[in-house]
């Protein structure tokens, strides 16, 4: 049904949200660091004042407009201005377009753009109108393909808009900021090495040597002149930052340190490498904290560039993609996948980051993401979402986002309602040794396996299916451990027993 009437009024106000709250664009603003405790915001558009509301409590000075709940309020200029899942209601597009021209008008940093980009029960009450529809709650939607929103926003602002998420785009005014937004995206996160001898040196030097050490367990380098602001207390006491440093490496461990140096490298040749997927890399747009690590660590830029583009000739070779996945030492290897928790997804080889990379930094990687799909029967990245990983031995899969990488498809599919959704078994084979529950999983799965409740994964993948294999064996899980049913059969109890002593006897004689 077709009713593109001029005349037909929508109620666009019906459309704003009433939030628990921040918006998942603000929020995800504030967690990659755009807020610093100066900054402005302003929410165009902003509904019934949610957003608004919550960033000052952040202590921030936060300020917003709405055509339907604030007419009055002024349009006021500020660092960061929020359009979210504005240009997506409005039913006509000058009006749509005027609309983000305006908001980036008020921008002095970033804009931050969102719209909604997935389609869920679409048909039931909804009216096809101009290029999108009208809801059963006359509401307007249209709903923008992923490169669609992008393309959009980029013509219209004559600008590169970075994804963040899906629908969620920031477009920064100054170009140095956009480029080490970029980078920053694929810095690992790396503790300082910690003390491990005693030296009076050290003693009386620490609070000095601190932020040094500070400095270096984050850029994997030294400063260079003009660079910290402790500099010349350094140069009193040590002369340079290279003889302060070696009173560090006498109570610390040097391996540590080249470690944090290789992790940075490798994050560089991640960033450098995926920059290839948009215009290349733009070394003069660069921070100058970003050239000077990428000096630092490689010596040139053209070498660091050159390991990049080597990078991108392996990527090219699927063969090479199943083979790293293969070798692996973290995640879960499958036959056509290796799967790893969103936590060690830094700890990979620089290549699957690379693959894993040209699905997030074009299409933004899904805020609630718990496992990264890495495909090597065919070139996807799959996110998938467990909210209960860390609570339930067991998790079942609430979502699942599918990002075909050859024409950036995106395929979203929704299993909360499921009443038989797909579970997880062995968690600790998909994160790393330092994930805080590490040992805990471990234990349960070691148990799981000596009861063979693992013995036939072709039915346990599934809610139904374990639950079913669980009273087969008259077994329960609590506090991640597993027990005898209070209410089972003793007999039958009796006869598990005896099988599983058989079966223990039997990997005895073989092993």
């Amino acid at each position: 049904m077709d009713d593109s009437s001029p005349n037909r009024e929508i109620e666009r106000h019906r459309a704003a949200m009433i939030r628990s709250d921040l918006s998942l664009p603000v929020r995800l603003a504030l967690e990659t660091g755009l807020f610093t405790p100066d900054t402005t915001f302003f929410d165009y558009g902003c509904g019934r004042g949610g957003d608004v509301e919550r960033i000052v409590q952040q202590g921030y000075s936060a300020a917003g407009w709405d055509p339907y709940y604030r007419p009055d309020s002024p349009l006021t200029p500020a660092d960061i201005v929020n359009l979210g899942y504005i240009i997506n209601v409005i039913e006509h597009p000058p009006e749509r377009r005027e609309a983000l021209l305006k908001a980036w008008e008020l921008a002095g940093q970033v804009l931050i753009v969102s719209a909604q980009v997935l389609i869920s029960q679409r048909g039931s009450g909804q009216v096809a109108y101009g290029d999108g529809i009208i809801t059963c709650r006359n509401t307007f939607q249209k709903y923008y393909d992923q490169q669609e929103l992008k393309s959009y926003i980029d013509q219209v602002l004559n600008v590169d808009a970075i994804p963040v998420g899906l629908g969620i785009y920031f477009i920064f005014r100054d170009e140095q900021a956009k480029e080490n937004f970029r980078a920053s995206y694929f810095y690992s996160r790396t503790t300082t090495p910690r003390i491990r001898v005693n030296s009076k040196k050290f003693e009386d030097y620490q609070e000095l040597l601190t932020p040094l050490m500070d400095f270096v367990a984050k850029r994997g380098r030294l400063p260079i002149k003009r660079e910290v602001s402790f500099e010349r207390a350094i140069q009193e006491e040590f002369i340079n930052f290279k003889r302060a440093f070696q009173v560090i490496l006498q109570v610390t461990d040097r391996d540590e340190w080249e470690a944090i140096a290789q992790k940075r490298r490798e994050d560089i040749i991640v960033y450098l490498a995926l920059s290839y997927f948009r215009s290349g890399p733009q070394f003069k747009k660069q921070t100058t904290a970003v050239q000077n690590d990428i000096k630092s660590l490689f010596g040139t830029l053209r070498l660091a560039d050159e390991i990049a583009k080597s990078m991108l000739l392996d990527l090219k070779e699927p063969r090479a993609i199943a083979k790293c996945c293969q070798k692996s030492k973290i995640g879960k290897i499958l036959p056509t996948a290796l799967y790893v928790h969103i936590s060690a997804l830094e700890k990979l080889d620089p290549l699957l980051r690379i693959y894993e990379g040209c699905a997030s930094s074009t299409i933004g990687r899904p805020k609630n993401t718990t496992l990264i799909k890495l495909h090597t029967n065919k070139p996807q990245i799959s996110y998938l979402y467990y909210p209960e990983f860390d609570s339930d031995p067991h998790p079942s899969l609430s979502t699942s986002v599918r990002v075909e990488l050859q024409d950036l498809q995106v395929d979203y599919r929704d299993y909360r309602s499921s009443i038989n959704p797909p579970i997880l078994h062995r968690k600790e084979t998909f994160i790393a040794p330092d994930y805080p529950q590490y040992e805990k999983f471990a234990k349960l799965t070691k148990q799981e396996e000596d009861w063979g409740l693992l013995d036939d994964i072709h039915t346990i993948g599934t809610r139904k299916g374990w639950q079913k294999c669980l009273e087969d064996n008259c077994a329960e899980i609590k506090n991640y451990r597993v027990y005898w049913r209070k209410d089972a059969d003793p007999y039958r109890i009796k006869l598990l027993k005896s099988a599983r002593r058989q079966r223990d006897r039997e990997e005895g004689e073989h092993s």
